[in-house]
């Protein structure tokens, strides 16, 4: 399996996108360069990648392998079947697996992470700290260290389609005359058609991700996204789906449905009620677009054998996680609280 490293075009040393700067930055002479330098400065290799992707894609069969060479210090690393960026774990040093993004497993877009790890890490220690019972080993050394920025696969789907919509509509009015209290109930038909166009339905296209780790940090800047570069893809981890579009068809087509009926129904105005009766809806174009997204994540295995998990959004910040207990600081918090309690209700007593 082919193997990208980003080479820095000065001293040959690794090349990692920086989320801050929005461009590759070398670890060791410190030069930067934005995607548009790398590829006047480095013309010859742009043109061998190309080809080395295209021999690839004539080449490629399902069931490929799960190791590669790391170019960097010739090691062969073994990989799981939907990774598609790494880390050598003897030289540490970033690899993109060129193979598992290739030919139909070539991404359309991509958000690049826009949040550095080291906002990330304080965020997470901030997220976890200010909880009492959350065992220090969550948050010791090692732990923060794990902090990893991976990009997750997902469809996005966009849809025109024209649609109508029947339903009735009551209009209640109450008064009161004297003692009486009176009720006026109206009843109407409606109907409603037109065309609809939505954008950018989104759904998980990878079948081991937590739907958690993964979903709860949405929603994305969409209006962000850009096209896809393996570059963008160095210094972290990625998944390449596994989840193919017919999979997710149907679910899609449903979410299509009620969020175009929604639309015509709140069209409908100037009613005490109003209920749908009949609605349909035919697609006239439809777009399907695998996207990748960035997550800061990090897990951790609970003494319950429970995997728990922080999730931060890699391009907005927003975060979400499932913290652990430690049972021995909530037993002992218990113990103080009662014996607490007892003293005092020991010490009424003899005021008393």
């Amino acid at each position: 399996m082919a193997v990208i490293s980003f080479k820095c075009p000065h001293c040959d040393g690794e090349l990692i996108f920086d989320p801050a700067a929005q461009r590759y930055k070398c670890e060791y002479c410190g030069s930067d360069f934005s995607q548009k330098e790398l590829e006047e400065l480095q013309p010859a290799v742009a043109a061998e990648r190309k080809e080395e992707l295209r021999q690839e894609e004539e080449t490629a069969e399902s069931g490929e392998a799960v190791r590669y060479t790391c170019p960097s210090c010739g090691a062969e690393i073994v990989t799981g079947e939907t990774t598609a960026a790494t880390f050598c774990y003897y030289c540490h040093n970033p690899v993109v697996l060129q193979g598992r993004l290739s030919g139909e497993l070539l991404p359309d877009k991509i958000i690049p992470f826009l949040v550095p790890k080291e906002t990330a890490v304080k965020a997470f220690l901030e997220f976890a700290g200010n909880k009492r019972f959350v065992p220090k080993a969550f948050f010791n050394k090692k732990q923060i260290e794990s902090v990893t920025g991976v990009y997750f696969p997902y469809w996005l789907y966009d849809v025109e389609l024209e649609g109508s919509m029947q339903g009735e509509a009551q209009q209640v009015r109450v008064w009161r005359s004297g003692d009486t209290e009176y009720t006026e109930t109206k009843f109407f038909a409606v109907e409603r058609e037109g065309d609809i166009a939505l954008r950018n339905l989104c759904e998980n296209a990878l079948q081991k991700a937590n739907a958690k780790l993964a979903g709860g940090v949405m929603p994305y800047d969409l209006a962000q996204m850009k096209d896809f570069h393996t570059g963008y893809l160095s210094g972290f981890l990625a998944e390449r789906r596994d989840i193919e579009r017919a999979a997710v068809q149907g679910k899609m087509q449903s979410v299509m449905r009620n969020s175009a009926e929604k639309l015509l129904r709140d069209t409908v105005t100037g009613y005490s009620t109003v209920s749908v009766q009949n609605s349909h809806f035919q697609p006239k174009r439809e777009k399907w677009s695998y996207i990748l997204f960035p997550v800061w994540t990090i897990t951790y295995k609970g003494g319950d054998d429970k995997v728990y998990y922080y999730s931060m959004n890699g391009q907005t910040g927003r975060i979400c996680g499932e913290l652990p207990l430690d049972k021995r600081k909530l037993m002992l918090a218990s113990i103080l609280l009662g014996v607490g309690v007892w003293l005092l209700g020991l010490l009424g007593g003899f005021i008393l």
